[in-house]
């Protein structure tokens, strides 16, 4: 008798989601479809090519998204399980700054553990998914080369963002057709542009120092780096994961006492402020306050000389998804069963990784929702 089907469980997408599931599932009739002609293209990328794997620090208020949701699966995979998995298959790991996790050496490393975890694993490169159907509780996985049948199907295709090497809307589509609802898709972790009142920004590419932004009910301290567009760095694109419109603030001068540095001072605001004169210089042109000796400041100049500490704005938009490090949205989970991944709408059909509505920091958070719902999901489905 002709069987039915392909495959028993078939993977869309070869990224750090779809091949860690795949790792848990290799005595089973799996295989794997790629658009790219290799592996992992964002994973390599990741982390300036040193692949920020986790964090030391991973709750779901490092998410935007269902937080009832994304603390049940990162509770069944940890951090401290994505660091067992790696080390005793021979990874080093080192801790940078604010407790991330990097390869001491490159991400090709973690490709290497993925790809020898999924050898027996048939893996189908430079297979461009066009749609996906179900008939008679079968899948048919129709390419731009071939049609693959399949008892199972577990989407693992990723967001919008770095479409240079082959993101697209695929999953989405896919999600949509079988009745799923797809929450707004934006760019995340991703730079903004400014309004006119901030063109001073743009005379300051190239500066950057630590300050602290506040969005919504969420504060980040880290390095800002002003840019030809507007501004970038990683406390703008945490900031940009929970921007939606309207205000944003910044201190530029983070854990400082303004009134306790300026006291009985005689030196020139550019002198005395610890933080790059050419920015000191064009911030004091855009609050109309000369660069003077301190002693000199009257009430009304200290008070404009403090909206350093509480600089309010409004950015135009953002740099977009060629720029963009995540996609945030996506599969809407109140639809996605949190103890399988599996669609509660469709039986046999399974999202995983950035597809869902669950977007992390910038810090390895992402990897780790890539990791910890391809193994919730591959342990619902092992053999």
């Amino acid at each position: 008798m002709q069987k039915k089907y392909d495959y028993e469980i078939l993977i869309l997408g070869a990224g750090a989601s779809g091949l860690f599931c795949a790792s848990f599932l290799k005595n089973s009739n799996s295989a794997i479809i790629e658009s790219n002609q290799t592996a992992g293209k964002k994973l390599q990328i990741s982390g300036g090519g040193k692949c920020n794997l986790t964090n030391e620090f991973v709750t779901s208020q490092n998410y935007f998204g269902n937080s009832e949701f994304v603390d049940s699966v990162l509770r069944k995979y940890d951090q401290k399980k994505v660091l067992e998995f790696f080390k005793n298959r021979g990874v080093e790991l080192v801790i940078r700054s604010q407790g991330q996790y990097f390869c001491t050496k490159s991400s090709n490393e973690i490709l290497k553990v993925l790809g020898d975890e999924t050898r027996s694993i048939k893996k189908y490169f430079d297979h461009k998914i066009i749609n996906v159907e179900k008939k008679d509780d079968i899948f048919f996985v129709y390419t731009d080369k071939k049609v693959f049948k399949s008892q199972k199907i577990i989407v693992a295709t990723g967001g919008l963002s770095y479409k240079i090497i082959g993101a697209d809307e695929i999953g989405f589509k896919i999600a949509s057709e079988f009745g799923h609802t797809i929450t707004p898709l934006k760019p995340a972790l991703v730079g903004f542009t400014v309004q006119k009142e901030q063109f001073w920004f743009k005379n300051l590419s190239g500066i950057s120092f630590k300050v602290a932004m506040s969005v919504d009910k969420k504060k980040f301290e880290d390095e800002l780096l002003f840019a030809h567009k507007g501004i970038s760095g990683p406390v703008v694109l945490n900031a940009s994961l929970y921007w939606e419109k309207g205000q944003i603030k910044i201190d530029f001068l983070p854990n400082i006492d303004l009134k306790k540095l300026l006291k009985n001072s005689k030196k020139q605001i550019s002198s005395i402020l610890p933080i790059p004169k050419r920015f000191i210089k064009e911030f004091l042109q855009s609050i109309e306050l000369e660069d003077k000796s301190v002693d000199s400041l009257t009430q009304e100049d200290f008070k404009k000389l403090a909206i350093i500490k509480n600089y309010e704005f409004s950015p135009a938009g953002n740099f977009g998804y060629t720029k963009a490090e995540a996609t945030r949205g996506g599969v809407n989970t109140d639809e996605i069963d949190q103890n399988t991944m599996q669609s509660k709408k469709i039986n046999g059909l399974y999202f995983i990784g950035e597809v869902t509505d669950v977007t992390g920091e910038l810090g390895g958070y992402n990897l780790q929702w890539a990791f910890s719902s391809g193994f919730v999901c591959a342990k619902s489905l092992a053999v």
